[in-house]
């Protein structure tokens, strides 16, 4: 029996064998496969050969808006602007395209329009129908220009004359990089208070009595710290006479005056509102002057014109005189010559009257 059963349970064991082998096996990962397989495989670039998703992220931003609080914090632009290069100088402020009517929506009610002048040259009506586009929605209208062409004067000229017509600021920048500086600018002041470029100045009495002395002319600090111990305060100092201020140490003649003249003299000058006449004897004898001048110079130039005529005619005449003489001269002359020659006739005619008479 052990022999007839032996065959039998050896194909059953191979059966079991080959069905063991075709079944699924599940391995269990070790602690350090698991640790190794967490963490990200990463590959040191160098700066001359970044990697592909770093390229993606520097020049190609993301081209939606992810989020409202996204769409707050970055500037807005308009799909017209794809490929404008001024995009890759906007790097302090984060950006995404958006369906939007103007080109750069930089605020809720601040929006800014793109133009260079050498397109301007090309298509002269494209800011106007640009801004005629944005209506009413924006109180604040930005006209960005790029001066990109050597001659400036007549299209800038057109620009300034539509931006003013249609109540736009506008700004000119000579590069791309400064047109840049401009948009971030615009978009990290869009929630700060106006005075917040305004100078600030200490509240303490010294400081604001500084600043209300120093704006005199040749007043520096120190002239203020000496007045302030002299006199104690700002008010006493205005009711001081020049003698009281000549005492001061380092105070001279020329700060004196000038101090003196600023707390007594009338701040706004005391116009006329009537039109001057010419009763005033300054405003009369400057008039007179001027017109004694004006006829000084006239009787100069008749004088001078007077003789000049006087010296042509007397040329003239002495000329005439000098020709009418000329012939009588030249007459007399002839007749002399002729009378001549008849005495001298007369003379020979009495000779040889003589000769043919004979002695008596």
């Amino acid at each position: 029996m052990e022999n007839r059963g032996g065959p039998e349970n050896r194909e059953q064991k191979n059966d079991n064998e080959k069905q063991k082998d075709t079944s699924f096996i599940i391995r269990i990962p070790s602690y350090d496969e698991v640790v190794e397989g967490s963490e990200p495989k990463t590959t040191q670039h160098s700066l001359f050969n970044p990697s592909p998703s770093q390229i993606v992220q520097s020049e190609v931003p993301s081209t939606s808006v992810s989020s409202a609080g996204g769409s707050r914090n970055s500037i807005l632009v308009s799909h017209r602007q794809k490929g404008n290069p001024l995009l890759k100088h906007i790097r302090n402020v984060r950006w995404a395209f958006a369906d939007i009517v103007c080109d750069y929506l930089l605020g809720q009610n601040a929006c800014a329009l793109y133009l260079s002048l050498r397109y301007h040259l090309l298509h002269p009506d494209y800011l106007y129908f640009r801004i005629r586009e944005l209506q009413k929605n924006f109180k604040l209208r930005v006209v960005l220009c790029h001066v990109d062409v050597e001659d400036v004067v007549k299209p800038l000229l057109e620009v300034t004359k539509t931006a003013l017509l249609h109540d736009c600021t506008l700004l000119c920048g000579w590069s791309l990089e400064e047109c840049g500086r401009y948009l971030e600018t615009f978009k990290v002041y869009e929630n700060k208070p106006a005075d917040l470029i305004q100078g600030q100045m200490d509240m303490d009495y010294q400081s604001r009595l500084n600043y209300a002395l120093t704006a005199v002319r040749h007043v520096n600090k120190t002239d203020v710290v000496t007045l302030g111990s002299t006199f104690g305060s700002l008010s006493h100092i205005m009711d001081a006479s020049m003698e009281d201020l000549a005492r001061c140490p380092g105070i001279g003649e020329r700060k004196v005056k000038r101090l003196y003249d600023t707390f007594h003299e009338p701040f706004k000058r005391a116009v006329p509102n009537h039109a001057p006449t010419s009763e005033n004897p300054i405003e009369n004898h400057g008039l007179t002057s001027e017109s004694e001048r004006n006829e000084d110079e006239n009787e100069t130039l008749d004088a001078s014109k007077r003789q000049k005529k006087e010296a042509e005619v007397s040329v003239r005449s002495a000329l005439k005189a000098a020709l009418a003489k000329y012939p009588r001269a030249i007459g007399k002359k002839s007749n002399t010559t002729a009378q001549d020659k008849r005495e001298e006739k007369t003379v020979a005619a009495q000779q040889e009257n003589e000769k043919d008479d004979p002695v008596s």
